[in-house]
C-alpha cells in the first residue's frame, strides 16, 4: 500500500531539515576529528527556521546570517562540500578555505554573508533591501539574528529605519533562549525580546513556533510577499533551541537538564517526520529522502578530505575591491 500524495513543498522542507542536520552533524564530527579548525556555532535543533524561509524566498532574494547561519547558507543553495571545506580551511571552501565557519557567503545564491559581529549585519540588510526598492527590483531581504541581538543598538536602528522607509526587509530572530551562555531573559524587561518591541516601530508582533516547519514556512511566505508588495518590513520572532552549547568551546552547562530533554523532544525532524506520516506519506519516501541526504554528506566529505590547503600565493587576493592589496603600498 503506498501513502498519500504529499505537497513538494513540504517534503521539500522535510528535505532541507534533514540535509541541514546530517551536515552540521558532519562538521561536528570533522571538528572532533581537528579537520575542521577554529569553533564552530551549530544550528542542530534550529533547522525548521531556515527550511522555511529558504522555501519561501525568491532565488534573487538575500539572506543575511550569523555565524549561526551555516544552515541558511546551505539551504539557499551553497554547496555543501565548499561550506565544508571553508570550515575546514581547504582551497575548495566557499571563500577559497579563508574566511572559515563565521563568514560562509555565496552571493550567487543570495547568501550576503554570515556575520560575526553580533548585530553588524541588520543595518546591511537594511540597505540591501533599500537598494532593491530604489532599483525596482522586487527583491526582498531576510535577516537572521539571535535574541541577544535585539540588546544592540544596530537592532533599533535597522528595524527603524526599515519601517520609517517601508523597506522590503524582513528581520527574523531566533530566540534559541540564551544569548551565549546567559539567558535572554536575565537581561530584558519583556517576555518576547523581539515580538514585544516591534509596536515601538509601529510593526506587528510577530511569534512563531520555530521548530514547526509548516509554521515557519506560512510565516515566512507572508511576510516576504508583504515586503515585496511594498508594506514594508516584518518583525518576527522564532521560538527555537540549539541542541549544542553556544559553540565548541561551550559544554553548556548552565542549561537545566530538564530544559535540554524537554527541548530534545520536541526536535523539529521527527515532529515533522511523524507529521507527514500521520498523513498519510509514504515512510519509505522519507526513508530515500534520509538516504539521499547521508549520501550527500559522504560525497562532500570526501571532497574535502582531497582537497589540499589555499596556495600562499592566494594570501593577498580578495581581500579589497581590486582584488588584491597593491595600492596600499
Amino acid at each position: 500500500m503506498t501513502g498519500s500524495p504529499v505537497d513538494p513543498i513540504r517534503l521539500g522542507l522535510y528535505r532541507d531539515m534533514v540535509r541541514a542536520r546530517y551536515f552540521e552533524q558532519r562538521v561536528y564530527d570533522l571538528f572532533m576529528e581537528g579537520i575542521v579548525k577554529g569553533t564552530t556555532h551549530l544550528g542542530l535543533g534550529q533547522e525548521a527556521v531556515a527550511a522555511g524561509y529558504a522555501a519561501a524566498m525568491r532565488s534573487d532574494d538575500m539572506t543575511f546570517c550569523t555565524y549561526r547561519g551555516h544552515n541558511h547558507t546551505l539551504l539557499r543553495g551553497a554547496p555543501m562540500g565548499a561550506l565544508i571545506g571553508e570550515m575546514a580551511g581547504r582551497s575548495i571552501g566557499i571563500c577559497g578555505g579563508k574566511g572559515g565557519s563565521m563568514h560562509l557567503t555565496d552571493v550567487t545564491k543570495g547568501a550576503m554573508g554570515s556575520y560575526a559581529i553580533v548585530g553588524a549585519h541588520l543595518p546591511i540588510a537594511a540597505g540591501a533591501a533599500w537598494a532593491a526598492q530604489l532599483r525596482g527590483t522586487g527583491q526582498v531581504s531576510v535577516c537572521f539574528f539571535g535574541d541577544g541581538t535585539t540588546n544592540i543598538g544596530a537592532f533599533h536602528e535597522a528595524v527603524n529605519l526599515a519601517a520609517v522607509w517601508r523597506l522590503p526587509v524582513v528581520f527574523v530572530c531566533e530566540n534559541n533562549i540564551y544569548m551565549e551562555y546567559t539567558p535572554i531573559s536575565a537581561v530584558t524587561p519583556v517576555q518576547h525580546p523581539a515580538a514585544d518591541r516591534a509596536a515601538a516601530y509601529g510593526l506587528e508582533p510577530l511569534i512563531v513556533d520555530g521548530n514547526d516547519a509548516d509554521a515557519v514556512y506560512a510565516m515566512a511566505v507572508d511576510t516576504i510577499e508583504r515586503a515585496r508588495r511594498g508594506d514594508g518590513p516584518s518583525l518576527v520572532e522564532a521560538k527555537t533551541y540549539r541542541h549544542k552549547g553556544h559553540s565548541r568551546a561551550d559544554p553548556g552547562k548552565y542549561r537545566p537538564q530538564e530544559e535540554v530533554d524537554a527541548w530534545l523532544a520536541y526536535d523539529p525532524i521527527p515532529i515533522y517526520r511523524a507529521r507527514l506520516t500521520g498523513e498519510g506519506v509514504d515512510p519509505t519516501a522519507l526513508d530515500s529522502i534520509e538516504a539521499a541526504a547521508a549520501t550527500e554528506v559522504e560525497d562532500a566529505t570526501q571532497q574535502v578530505r582531497n582537497s589540499p590547503p589555499p596556495d600562499p600565493a592566494t594570501l593577498t587576493t580578495d581581500m579589497w575591491v581590486d582584488g588584491g592589496s597593491a595600492w596600499r603600498n
